[in-house]
């Protein structure tokens, strides 16, 4: 197994020796196999996509100021 460094904020550190019967080597192998999972779907569904980059930005932002004017906030 491959081991890597992670450098997290003094106070993030103070709060996990709070729970010292947790395994935060498994919590964070769990978070990243999360991620690459949720990657690799992404781009397996997109893999054929025609959109552009551009294309994807303007419609994420339509989306996101459509939920802002439904919520509210615009």
């Amino acid at each position: 197994m491959t081991n890597i460094t992670l450098a997290i904020p003094e106070d993030l550190h103070e709060r996990m020796k709070q729970h010292s019967d947790i395994r935060w080597s498994a919590v964070i192998r769990k978070t990243i196999k999360e991620k690459i999972d949720t990657l690799e779907l992404l781009d397996e569904l997109t893999k054929n996509s025609k959109l552009t980059r551009k294309d994807v930005q303007e419609i994420a932002k339509k989306v996101n100021g459509e939920v802002a004017r439904k919520l509210g906030l615009k």
